[in-house]
């Protein structure tokens, strides 16, 4: 291999191992554990992705007007072994979400807990407890 293509290539690879760190953040850092939150709403859109699945929902506010809020949730592997599936949550679905708020004061939220038809699933959350094992 020449010498420009092993330096290409340790390269590609820094960088790629580099990104999915980059991504990460601290729970304090982003959410306000002292900042609980309830919402229901619907679902507008799943994102099953890493390093976090976000959901995104329809939540209509004191007015009427309708705000779409972005909940953040554990990564895929650490939801699967929970229980979650890719089709545990759909666009439509009416859900109950409780977490933390984000310190920016933006419609974003760290999920602790995600109840759809009548079953609660713990979220992965950072800043939540895992329920206890069974």
């Amino acid at each position: 291999m020449k010498p420009r293509t092993s330096l290409l290539l340790c390269l590609s690879v820094g960088l790629a191992t580099m990104l999915p760190a980059a991504a990460h953040h601290s729970f304090p850092a982003q959410y306000d554990i002292n900042k609980p939150i309830t919402l229901t709403g619907k679902v507008t859109k799943v994102e099953w992705t890493n390093p976090h699945i976000f959901i995104y929902v329809d939540i209509a506010d004191d007015k009427g007007s309708v705000v779409n809020w972005a909940f953040e949730m554990g990564g895929p592997n650490a939801l699967i072994r929970q229980g979650w599936k890719r089709d545990s949550l759909k666009p439509e679905d009416t859900v109950t979400i409780e977490g933390s708020l984000a310190r920016d004061g933006t419609h974003l939220v760290n999920a602790r807990t995600v109840a759809v038809d009548g079953h609660k699933l713990f979220a992965g959350s950072q800043g939540g407890e895992a329920p206890s094992a069974k």
